[in-house]
């Protein structure tokens, strides 16, 4: 009963958060980190932990899910070269810089520095999508700096695993044995996600009822989780290619009405988690400070030497790999390097995994250096999602890279009237129109607002179907991006259903 209440509250207070978060235009990852450090370190507040079976398992599958729905297909075949560099690279580069250096800095043993640079190693899908939600990026940046999180943090999550196999004494030491076991992980997962994918594909289309559809959305990415947990492979790296898989067919399974629906129903449940779980950073920080015990007082500074040394291997790489970019080498290189190393926050997926970091080797005995590995990692996911969190948008309206917004709605209204001619095309054509009743015609003509009824309101929905049409030939040409058709395509949806 007592960890009910607790979890209520929580909810409670951090809905409460990021709705003023919201109002104020500051970053709610943020202020919920700094709202829950503050909650902690008030006298008599019961301790809150959250074991990582509770955040891999129930929090984390929906909120991948949902963030790789917004990747296209076609988007990550044209990226696909700079987001394995980052997601391989980088990563690997970042792991091994982040434990030489904790090596050097801290008490920790090699095994465990290492450790320590695999959890850190990737930026955080979860927070990278919070974040980065009302940046005025242009789209190609903001799908890189986006699949890049997704698929590095799988990479990670594969890295972290090889390197507490090694850190406990359960794992193989040689680098083929190491390399062997990524591929598995990470090829596995991504094989179990993509037929679990086309199952769900498959069983969708085969249903008009949007209940029966959210609720098949909202198991997926549990199923691909668990599926590839149970095969022994990466969980994350199933429900990311999963959900990649799925949200490209999505047009192609799902009617406007059911699309409203799910989305609603995901957009929901996105709100809620995301403000739970940036909330239980911020509170169990001053708990793993108090576990540390007495004599460790370093660690502020250690986790600020990490966080920098983080930026600047982050920085280092991006300028070296951004000009040679496909997506990003139409944009000025330096303000590029600048917003995608500050977009690079670290969140909930790193300290989900400092949690599963095991008690004891394999041998029986304590693992050493396990408390400090945590409050380093609270530490630094609390310093990027604060310092980082707070001054992405101005780093990004300082970069020159801001789109304006008259010419995002200038873009939107030309695809509109491209949209509106298609209509005005097809109304003109008597062989299309010939049992329409010439009053209709004129009133559709003038795009009148009221809704007709009979005939009319299936001429609308078939008028938006064409719409739909258009809106698909324009974006397999090129001529729009998939951020721009994502949001016309779910105005067309909101049309259709107000027809409905």
């Amino acid at each position: 009963m007592r960890e009910a209440v607790i979890v209520v509250a929580l909810v409670v207070a951090s809905t409460v958060v990021a709705t003023f978060a919201d109002r104020l235009r500051v970053p709610a990852p943020s202020v919920l980190v700094l709202a829950g450090i503050a909650v902690a370190l008030v006298p008599g507040v019961p301790a809150v932990r959250s074991s990582p079976e509770l955040i891999s398992l129930f929090v984390l599958p929906p909120l991948l899910y949902a963030s790789a729905q917004d990747i296209s297909a076609r988007e990550l075949r044209a990226m696909w070269r700079p987001v394995a560099a980052l997601a391989l690279g980088l990563v690997l580069a970042t792991a091994l810089t982040i434990a030489g250096l904790a090596w050097w800095i801290t008490s920790l043993s090699l095994p465990m520095a290492f450790v320590l640079g695999a959890v850190l190693a990737s930026t955080d899908p979860v927070a990278v999508t919070a974040l980065g939600r009302r940046l005025p990026l242009p789209p190609r940046i903001q799908a890189l700096v986006q699949t890049e999180s997704l698929f590095n943090d799988a990479t990670s999550l594969v890295l972290f695993q090889v390197a507490v196999g090694i850190a406990a004494g359960s794992g193989s030491t040689s680098p083929i044995g190491a390399g062997w076991r990524f591929v598995l992980l990470a090829g596995g997962g991504a094989g179990i996600g993509a037929a679990l994918a086309g199952s769900v594909i498959a069983v969708r289309r085969q249903t008009a009822d949007p209940g029966l559809h959210t609720v098949i959305a909202l198991v997926t990415p549990y199923a691909a989780y668990l599926l590839a947990q149970r095969a022994g492979v990466s969980g994350v790296t199933a429900v990311v290619v999963a959900g990649v898989v799925v949200g490209s067919a999505g047009h192609k399974i799902t009617d406007a009405r059911i699309r409203l629906q799910v989305h609603a129903v995901y957009d929901a449940l996105a709100f809620l988690l995301e403000s739970v779980v940036f909330a239980l950073v911020g509170l169990q920080l001053p708990l793993f400070v108090r576990d540390l015990g007495p004599g460790s007082h370093d660690w502020p500074l250690q986790a600020l030497a990490l966080s920098a040394a983080l930026v600047a291997a982050r920085l280092a790489w991006m300028r070296a790999t951004v000009p040679h970019a496909a997506p990003t080498r139409g944009y000025p290189a330096g303000p590029v390097a600048r917003v995608m190393t500050w977009a690079g926050t670290r969140g909930v997926m790193p300290l989900a995994a400092a949690l599963a970091i095991p008690l004891t080797t394999a041998a029986g005995y304590a693992l050493p250096g396990r408390p400090l590995v945590l409050v380093l990692t609270a530490a630094v996911v609390t310093l990027t999602l604060v310092t980082q969190g707070l001054t992405l948008a101005p780093v990004v309206r300082t970069s020159g890279l801001a789109l304006d917004p008259e010419h995002v709605a200038a873009k939107e209204a030309e695809i509109h009237t491209w949209l509106n001619e298609a209509v005005l095309d097809y109304l003109d054509d008597p062989a299309t129109t010939q049992d329409v009743p010439p009053e209709t015609l004129d009133r559709l003509r003038r795009r009148h607002t009221a809704r007709l009824v009979g005939t009319s309101a299936h001429l609308e929905r078939r008028l938006v179907d064409l719409q739909r049409a258009e809106l698909r030939r324009l974006y397999t040409e090129g001529r729009v991006n998939d951020a721009v058709r994502r949001r016309i395509q779910h105005q067309l949806d909101r049309t259709e259903a107000g027809i409905r």
